[in-house]
């Protein structure tokens, strides 16, 4: 099949290279017949045309009893050609004529009569001279003609010329073969490259390409080639890994979901079969139902809310808030929370930094980025969240906990990742840092963390600032 490929592109590579010759050549009898030829009534006929028809124009003239005869013949011709004819003595009066213009005078000087002839094109004519007679005797004559018709002589050494005729043909004749045969082989090295270039595609498309060296006359395209080459691997392996976390997160999510309702089923069914002995046991298994079910709840209005970002069908209520004011009250509330109650929590911030946005979804994206630190880090991790303004409103969430390794952190926002630097299983769905990320891009925002290994992390949301003056 890559034969067939490859001398097809040869065939279309040569037709290609003859068709060039053929349109070379027939532009240059083209252009040699627009330059060198003029419209008679017969058709075209080549430029010196004129002159010749005036050297043979004698043949239809003759001299008896002191008067010049023309033929029928050379006045037919004379006018069909809509051309005209004077004869002129040795002294340059005028002996006969036919269709000769007013224009034109009776009698000429031999100086006139040179430079009417080569005067060129004037009233309408180019005018040729000849004479009658053998070896130039005889009566002159001449001949105008109605087109504009040039003539620039080129003297040369005709002896030198002849002689250098026969030696000349050969470099013409081999420069001639050299260029042709450089075009094929030209031909044939830019079918080659073309091949290799229509297999490149070919091999792309198929995941079997194999790099070429980026050298040549197609060392750009060849670049190109393994460029795409490297785009594709790395899409396909992008493409493998997400599907691979987004099964894995699926995986996980179910088993989550499944994890809080089996107690509550259990329990349940305990309660059903009336198999408790006190109240107090009927409140307690109530209270583990109540749980659990909350538990399942927040995992489903996660994956609902998550989704609903990116359809973005979710509806944003956006206010001059200030920020400042609204994180500490944020960070106050998961103080005041049993769960984070003992943890070492602080807060700083500029006073009175204005921002655009909806609070309960930026409450929702700071919120969840805290109890994420607060979450995986031991219970004597200190938490720092910090408010302040530069060309951008900052707000940092730093602790000084396990850290975070660099293949970890670069999937940290992905929904369909679940870290592993932490042997705790919080209650969650593991969306947390996806639900902050979407909500800080629906403000105009970024976020980015930063971290190493036992050093701890950064967090950090970046928001337009409100202009002070609206």
């Amino acid at each position: 099949m890559k034969d067939k490929k490859k001398y097809g592109l040869f065939v279309k590579t040569l037709v290609l290279y003859v068709s060039l010759i053929l349109a070379i050549v027939l532009t240059s009898v083209g252009l040699f017949y627009y330059v060198f030829s003029i419209p008679e009534p017969n058709g075209l006929s080549l430029a010196d045309w004129p002159q010749r028809f005036t050297d043979n124009f004698s043949w239809w003239t003759t001299y008896e009893d002191g008067e010049i005869k023309v033929s029928e013949t050379g006045l037919k011709r004379l006018d069909e050609y809509g051309l005209w004819v004077q004869f002129v003595d040795e002294d340059g009066n005028e002996i006969y004529s036919h269709n000769k213009p007013a224009s034109y005078p009776e009698k000429y000087s031999v100086s006139e009569l040179f430079s009417l002839t080569r005067s060129g094109y004037q009233n309408g004519y180019s005018v040729f001279m000849s004479s009658t007679g053998e070896d130039g005797s005889g009566f002159s004559y001449l001949i105008g003609f109605p087109y504009n018709i040039g003539y620039y002589p080129v003297w040369y050494n005709g002896q030198r010329v002849m002689r250098l005729s026969p030696v000349a043909r050969i470099p013409v004749i081999a420069a001639l073969v050299l260029l042709a045969g450089g075009l094929f082989a030209y031909s044939i090295w830019l079918s080659g490259k073309l091949t290799k270039v229509s297999r490149g595609i070919s091999e792309l498309s198929d995941r079997k390409y194999k790099k070429v060296k980026e050298r040549g006359s197609f060392g750009s395209v060849f670049e190109t080639l393994n460029k795409v080459d490297d785009d594709l691997r790395n899409a396909d392996k992008l493409k493998e890994e997400t599907e691979t976390a987004r099964k894995d997160w699926i995986t996980n999510i179910t088993h989550d979901l499944k994890t809080p309702l089996s107690p509550v089923k259990g329990y349940a069914e305990l309660l059903a079969d009336g198999t408790y002995k006190t109240d107090e046991e009927v409140s307690e298994y109530g209270r583990i139902i109540l749980k659990n079910t909350d538990h399942a709840e927040r995992l489903i209005n996660d994956l609902k809310f998550t989704y609903q970002l990116d359809s973005g069908t979710l509806p944003l209520s956006l206010q001059k808030v200030s920020i400042t004011r609204l994180v500490k009250e944020w960070v106050i509330d998961i103080i005041n929370d049993p769960g984070f109650s003992s943890r070492d929590i602080s807060f700083e911030g500029d006073e009175d930094i204005m921002i655009t946005a909806d609070p309960a979804l930026m409450r929702r994206a700071v919120s969840n980025i805290v109890i994420n630190a607060l979450t995986h880090n031991p219970e004597d991790t200190k938490v720092k969240v910090t408010v302040t303004r530069k060309d951008m409103v900052l707000i940092s969430v730093k602790d000084n906990g396990v850290g975070i390794d660099e293949s970890e952190l670069k999937n940290l926002f992905n929904r369909y990742y679940r870290g592993t630097g932490t042997d705790q299983k919080p209650e969650g769905s593991g969306l947390g840092l996806a639900i902050a990320r979407q909500i800080v891009n629906l403000h105009g925002g970024d976020i980015k963390a930063e971290s190493k290994p036992g050093e701890g992390t950064d967090f950090v949301i970046s928001l337009p600032v409100e202009d002070q003056e609206n």
